[in-house]
């Protein structure tokens, strides 16, 4: 596979590049986030193993910056901060997994050969429509009534989940694990913070809301908004 490195610390880099190409993998580098930020958008790489605290530009504006111009590729943040909101940030910012320095290169190996065996997206579920409102998975895209609705990264990944259950119950485990890959609870209010803004954005003008509150069970999206 293609992979992007984007690491300041020459010998972390140089180590995972290495060890990347032993295995087969073409390895690209940026020291910087001005140019991981252009490597990233400008070249096609199968996964993207980004540092969180780069020269130029931090890691996290990075990723926010390629999240908002459309870019899907799957990114590990590697970072040698380790707490619970550093990890809720990163993820926040679209992070597709985390892992904190030092590490063990086999699983960082293992990280991304995971990323890697998600499924992609085929033709069968590149659009998806419940009523009015239609998510189409390629371009990103998100209208109602004909109308479209600028959606934050994780603002999308919530409707896309809603609609691909619609008629049924999400929760908020599911939320966590599926959009933020949490497999415990965070104690924080992240799930429904970003439900309040994604039915705010998808409201605004119409008169119903077509996501229901299940106090104490989680949410669902009714069939006709």
């Amino acid at each position: 596979m293609r992979v992007l490195i984007a690491e300041d610390d020459a010998e972390t880099a140089g180590f995972v590049e290495h060890a990347l190409g032993e295995l087969g993998h073409v390895v690209w580098r940026a020291a910087n986030g001005e140019d991981a930020l252009h490597l990233g958008l400008a070249e096609s790489f199968d996964v993207i193993v980004l540092d969180r605290l780069l020269p130029l530009v931090d890691g996290l504006e990075v990723l926010k910056r390629w999240r908002a111009a459309g870019l899907g590729t799957p990114v590990l943040l590697l970072t040698a901060l380790g707490g619970i909101a550093d990890r809720v940030a990163g993820l926040e910012a679209g992070a597709d997994d985390y892992l904190v320095k030092p590490f063990a290169f086999a699983e960082l190996a293992a990280r991304l050969t995971a990323l890697m065996r998600r499924p992609p997206i085929n033709d069968a579920t590149t659009r998806l429509e419940v009523g009015t409102i239609s998510l189409d998975l390629l371009k990103r895209e998100v209208r109602r009534d004909g109308r479209e609705i600028y959606l934050q990264p994780r603002e999308f990944a919530l409707l896309e989940q809603l609609m691909r259950h619609v008629g049924k119950v999400v929760t908020r485990t599911m939320f966590l694990e599926s959009i933020w890959g949490f497999h415990f609870d965070p104690q924080t209010n992240i799930v429904e913070s970003h439900l309040s803004r994604l039915r705010s954005k998808l409201n605004e003008g119409f008169a119903s809301d077509p996501i229901e509150t299940l106090r104490g069970v989680g949410y669902r999206m009714r069939a006709h908004d």
